[in-house]
């Protein structure tokens, strides 16, 4: 009997190296998915290039002439045109309209580079770095109407070192994000979890790794 898989589409609008690996981790069977469709905000995003290298259908959405609700119908056009049930994002730099977030209710998941609720919003590594903590990170975490707000799926501590620059910690980060996303997709997917409150609770109330 075939394993369900888990329909997924990725919105994007950047470099897209966190698709790469999501997509490595689906085509080695880690990962219960199918990344259906790739879309993106900008032309160039590095998503459609990583999305045309694996053969997997991705457009370019013109977001100019169009309001943020347009916008995000012909995403949802897209996405469930392609019949999508999990949307991923990474790096995709527009706020996502009540709407939307309401169509794909808790079926929504991005990736942050902190551990949130620390440092939320834009460049989280320099946040870290004038704030002089010790450690940062990265957060997967469900999209609610707030920004890096919605309740935590899986985070990643990462040290801050002394003399670290913006891009030696944004480097860290990111190989950390590397690992963290397919992980937590997994989790997300394969614990069913349950959100009471603001916490995620998977399987039979227990935790996803260490089964307490």
């Amino acid at each position: 009997m075939t394993e369900k898989t888990t329909s997924v589409g990725v919105i994007s609008s950047g470099r897209g190296e966190n698709l790469r690996y999501i997509l490595k981790a689906e085509r080695s069977g880690y990962l219960p998915v199918q990344v259906k469709i790739v879309l993106a905000d900008q032309p160039e995003a590095g998503a459609l290039r990583i999305a045309r290298e694996f053969g997997v259908e991705c457009f370019y959405l013109n977001p100019s002439g169009h309001t943020r609700e347009e916008y995000d119908l012909l995403l949802a056009e897209r996405l469930n045109a392609a019949g999508v049930e999990l949307v991923v994002l990474t790096g995709f730099m527009r706020i996502l309209s009540p709407a939307f977030v309401d169509q794909y209710k808790d079926r929504i998941l991005n990736i942050h580079p902190a551990l949130l609720p620390s440092f939320r919003g834009m460049d989280a590594f320099q946040q870290a770095l004038d704030h002089g903590v010790r450690w940062t990170g990265t957060t997967v975490h469900i999209v609610d109407e707030h920004v890096d707000h919605g309740p935590i799926v899986y985070q990643v501590p990462v040290p801050v070192r002394e003399g670290d620059t913006h891009e030696s910690l944004k480097a860290r980060v990111q190989r950390a994000e590397h690992r963290a996303y397919p992980r937590a997709i997994k989790m997300f997917i394969e614990g069913k979890p349950k959100l009471v409150g603001r916490r995620l609770l998977f399987g039979s109330g227990k935790d996803f790794e260490t089964g307490k």
